[in-house]
């Protein structure tokens, strides 16, 4: 495994250098994105804050803050990976502790929102569990959240607080454009019809490169069966993009369509790497994908560390800056034009 950390100019400025020490906030981590709010808490100039988590005999658990809140911007950072359910109570917990300790405002930094897929009812009898979840999130006391690429933009929606979602495609476009500066033979993929405009944002960062749609339908056992690959793939390049791997079968199967059908290459690149079983055994001896691109939004298994071809771009730059801006009631149009636009990225040299 390899970690890079993309780089980006705008203005001839790099921006992810320009972070301040932010006053009268404070940024703790919970259990699940440690490596990466050290990351952002390092490009803030500041320290995490202290907390104690206590976990009891019996499965419960106490999470309270050490440092002083009274009064203050208080940050989590905190992915509902897995394990999901622990993930969020310990979040839901801790708000309710930093809330009762007088805490002035509480940002929630949720790079992975877990229950996400459960957006709407496809069956009569069904639950919105990620209705459910955003209001138990403000009903606990969070007044801001800031997430990374929700499963479907609609989310927003359910929540009764400010919401800031991010889209980390453009990172993903300018660590591919790092190792692969010349892009004539590139074809981005997207996995379904669904994908379309992912897949279309990430060719405008490649220069505005071709792209093709796996044509495919689940049957009645619910296996992927690709109908048609719509584009032209043959000898090229293929780079597939998805907001998440999870079980990798439907990547690895797209992965095969697109070979047989004369694809030169295959890789993959995918905000979030849930890498549920069998994600591992698809992955580990590297041949489904020439690479794996994905961000820390979600902190890599250790074993999926010796998979030589995955390879983790950071969000702490993209982070950090937002967080600064939150603190210094600094508008966030420019973290979304920084960020989230593909003609404002540039691979400095």
């Amino acid at each position: 495994m390899r970690i890079i950390v993309a780089r980006y100019s705008r203005f001839n400025v790099n921006w992810h250098i320009i972070i301040f020490m932010i006053e009268n906030a404070v940024v703790f981590s919970l259990s699940a994105n440690q490596d990466l709010a050290e990351a952002i808490a390092k490009k803030l100039g500041t320290k995490l804050g202290a907390r104690h988590t206590t976990r009891f005999p019996s499965g419960e658990m106490m999470v309270e803050p050490i440092d002083s809140v009274r009064g203050k911007q208080v940050f989590i950072v905190q992915s509902t990976c897995p394990p999901v359910n622990d993930n969020l109570m310990e979040v839901l917990i801790f708000v309710d502790a930093l809330r009762r300790a007088s805490a002035k405002e509480i940002n929630l930094i949720i790079p992975y929102f877990g229950y996400a897929r459960q957006d709407r009812k496809a069956k009569p009898r069904q639950p919105i569990s990620a209705a459910l979840v955003a209001h138990l999130l403000t009903t606990a006391g969070v007044d801001r959240v800031v997430t990374v690429n929700l499963h479907a933009a609609q989310i927003q929606g359910f929540f009764s607080c400010l919401v800031d979602d991010l889209t980390g495609v453009p990172l993903l476009g300018s660590a591919i454009l790092q190792r692969h500066p010349d892009t004539s033979n590139l074809t981005v993929v997207s996995p379904d019809h669904g994908g379309v405009k992912r897949a279309r944002d990430l060719a405008s960062i490649l220069g505005n490169c071709p792209i093709a749609i796996i044509d495919k339908r689940r049957n009645t056992a619910g296996a992927p069966e690709v109908m048609a690959i719509i584009g032209d793939i043959k000898g090229r390049d293929c780079f597939m993009i998805d907001d998440m791997i999870d079980t990798a079968r439907s990547a690895v199967f797209g992965a095969n369509a697109l070979r047989e059908a004369g694809a030169k290459s295959v890789s993959i690149a995918a905000i979030h790497p849930t890498f549920s079983d069998p994600a591992y055994d698809l992955l580990k001896d590297g041949t489904a994908f020439n690479e794996v691109l994905v961000t820390d939004s979600i902190p890599l298994p250790e074993r999926f560390k010796t998979v030589p071809n995955i390879h983790v771009i950071s969000l702490a730059s993209m982070l950090s800056e937002c967080i600064e801006r939150i603190a210094k009631n600094i508008p966030l149009t420019e973290v979304y034009e920084m960020y989230g636009q593909p003609t404002a990225l540039k691979v400095s040299n």
